[in-house]
């Protein structure tokens, strides 16, 4: 039974949906055993699959992903072409832990040649658990309906809690503008969301600025969590 079957058909064989379910139980654990080899602060990269080398948008997450490897950080794509190329591509030169998370598709998305950790997937929904299990956060760069599901996931995971608060960087401020005048206009004008939502969201067009923005608040953090920082002092 693939996802088409499961989610447009009614469940008239009862062991076959349980053998599906407990395939999906298997690809997680699977996932997760990849996810526990990432021996490093990990970021996630996102952005379209469409992209090519010529394009700026290719350069520019290459640059991101070099300085992340630079710094000693994994970084985290689906492993495809298009951005993720440029990415993983870029934490290799950098001398990063390089690692792909990639999907069955009908149009046979390719993994890249620049992963040194990888993994294939089915299932979208067990796939998107493993970009955000490990990440210290989200470098996110121009992309079409599966980075914008990338994108409002995460931010719905760190507004509800369900994650950590870290970091959702948005790379290409002419590209990303546009939503965040809807997301103001409207969503906010509305009370659709709050103020401080807006406050998860960081726009850039430096390769720098985007490293910076994630590295500095996993330091924040490590030095908050640490048994001699200040706040656990008080705490005891």
């Amino acid at each position: 039974m693939d996802d088409r079957q499961l989610l447009d058909e009614p469940h008239q064989d009862q062991d076959e949906l349980r053998e599906h379910t407990a395939s999906i139980a298997e690809e997680f654990y699977r996932g997760f055993q990849a996810v526990e080899r990432i021996d490093r602060p990990a970021v996630s990269i996102f952005g379209s699959a469409r992209v090519r080398e010529a394009s700026p948008v290719y350069a520019s997450a290459r640059a991101t992903a070099k300085l992340f490897g630079e710094h000693g950080w994994a970084v985290i794509t689906g492993g495809g072409p298009g951005v993720m190329e440029a990415a993983n591509r870029g934490c290799k030169e950098g001398g990063g832990l390089s690692v792909g998370f990639n999907i069955e598709l009908p149009h046979e998305q390719h993994e890249n040649p620049y992963l040194d950790i990888e993994l294939t997937f089915k299932h979208f929904y067990a796939r998107k658990t493993m970009f955000v299990k490990p990440a210290e956060g989200f470098v996110v760069f121009p992309g079409g309906f599966g980075t914008a599901d990338e994108l409002f996931e995460s931010l719905t995971l760190i507004q509800t809690g369900k994650v950590l608060h870290f970091p959702v960087v948005l790379f290409g401020s002419s590209f990303w503008s546009p939503l965040l005048d809807w997301v103001r206009d409207r969503l906010l004008a509305d009370s659709m969301v709050s103020p401080e939502d807006l406050d998860l969201l960081t726009v850039t067009d430096d390769p720098h600025e985007a490293v910076q923005r994630v590295v500095a608040s996993h330091q924040e953090r490590s030095v908050a969590e640490s048994p001699h920082s200040p706040e656990k002092a008080d705490a005891q």
